[in-house]
């Protein structure tokens, strides 16, 4: 076991997540796209130790991160085997394409369980602690949904399940079925927001809320946009949007949002911030938010987001400028 910093947890926030007993800090660490993929088996290795030594608790894989998919829980698998199990909170997903064949993506019973296995194989665990179903399934009807995941808690694989990408409607309709039927329930929603991509203000943080849910968001800094490192005219060679076979660099390629960018930049300098940081904060001060979850392919990009939490207020003014710098 590996000896990590003693006063981990005194200056982390860690919220409820919705009704739910169970806290997560308010920054979490993610694989999406790094561990297991571009990012080296060592340098995984120092974000996760660093991650954990800041306070960070939960880290977030799914079935089809890293390259090949499943790398990510792979790779990670074997650190997590260094760390104290019992203070971790592991997440995983399943319900985009991992095999070929009608039983190898989306949420039917079979495809659910059968992934679970697979990613409690690769990350060396018995049980993870949150099972998300990763996506909404127009073509497999909400009990069989409600009903695997609640099996994967009743064979103890999973401790926790949630939702993720599920807008209100969804949210609403399998919260209901699971209360109606004495399931386990849905505690979390992982979502895509940042402050570019806000469609879930229009009813899904509202249905969270209103089911007693979590709301966790992806890609807080929109993949890199809410940072410095696209400010300068040229792009850097090391940033996703510099590596063209990065299935992300076409979102990034639109630099119209740069402007905006700009001003927002100027704004976090005055409050003492990143850019960076001030996104983070940013989406925390909403009280549907139990956490934001990062990705970084170095340890000081997980210190950088970690000390945004010492300026977590805003000014009536600040949030003011900020809409007017959005709209």
């Amino acid at each position: 076991m590996a000896a990590f910093n003693e006063s981990r947890y005194e200056s982390m926030v860690y919220k409820r997540c919705g009704r739910w007993g169970v806290k997560l800090p308010a920054v979490s660490l993610g694989a999406w796209q790094t561990y297991g993929g571009y990012v080296d088996d060592a340098t995984s290795k120092r974000c996760l130790f660093r991650a954990f030594d800041l306070g960070i608790t939960h880290f977030d894989f799914a079935n089809n991160y890293g390259e090949p998919n499943g790398n990510a829980e792979a790779v990670c698998g074997r650190i997590i085997k260094e760390m104290p199990r019992n203070e971790l909170l592991i997440s995983t997903k399943a319900g985009f394409l991992m095999w070929p064949g009608p039983y190898g993506e989306w949420l039917s019973r079979k495809y659910l369980l059968s992934s679970l296995d697979d990613s409690l194989r690769r990350l060396q665990l018995d049980y993870v602690d949150l099972f998300y179903a990763h996506r909404p399934d127009p073509d497999t009807p909400t009990d069989e949904v409600m009903d695997a995941l609640d099996q994967a808690v009743r064979s103890g694989k999973a401790l926790y399940v949630g939702l993720s990408n599920h807008d209100a409607d969804d949210t609403r309709a399998k919260h209901a079925h699971a209360v109606a039927y004495h399931t386990a329930r849905p505690i979390i929603n992982q979502v895509r927001y940042h402050m570019f991509e806000r469609q879930v203000e229009q009813g899904t943080l509202q249905a969270c809320a209103e089911c007693g849910m979590g709301v966790i968001a992806y890609c807080p800094l929109a993949q890199g946009l809410l940072t410095d490192k696209y400010l300068a005219s040229q792009t850097p060679a090391d940033s996703r949007l510099g590596r063209s076979t990065d299935i992300c660099a076409k979102r990034l390629a639109d630099r119209e949002p740069i402007e905006k960018v700009r001003k927002l930049d100027a704004l976090a300098r005055r409050r003492g911030q990143t850019l960076a940081q001030l996104a983070i904060v940013w989406l925390l001060r909403r009280p549907e938010m139990t956490s934001v979850l990062i990705g970084a392919s170095r340890p000081e990009q997980i210190e950088e987001d970690v000390a945004a939490l010492t300026n977590a207020t805003f000014a009536a003014e600040e949030l003011a400028e900020i809409e007017a710098i959005l709209s």
